[in-house]
């Protein structure tokens, strides 16, 4: 089913209000005051939780191979896992991700 314009654009608009009242009832309503102690705790892993979700697709399904598993990918993956447990440094983990991506996309050509 194809939505006309105003369909799209209530979508469109309900879902930036949605997303502003979200955002405001942190930033406005109680921004200015101290989170307890519980709700910083479990804030501070959601950066961590929520990047698994995004990139798990693009692993598992990549749209580049038109949805088949590429081993490329998959070790990159793998790659990155380790040097970040490994090092406990997100930077020099990405690093390795994505040169062990560059080079078996290279090898794979």
């Amino acid at each position: 089913m194809i939505a006309n314009k105003t369909q799209l654009w209530t979508v469109i608009l309900g879902l930036g209000i949605g997303t502003y009242l979200l955002r405001f009832s942190f930033l406005g309503l109680i921004g200015n005051r101290a989170l307890p102690p519980m709700a910083q705790r479990m804030l501070r892993y959601t950066p961590m939780a929520v990047i698994p979700g995004l990139v798990a697709p693009a692993i598992a399904w990549p749209t580049a191979t038109g949805g088949e598993a590429d081993p490329a990918r998959l070790l990159a993956a793998l790659v990155t896992v380790a040097v970040g447990i490994g090092s406990r440094n997100t930077l020099a983990a990405m690093l390795a991700g994505v040169v062990t991506l560059a080079a078996g996309l290279w090898l794979q050509a």
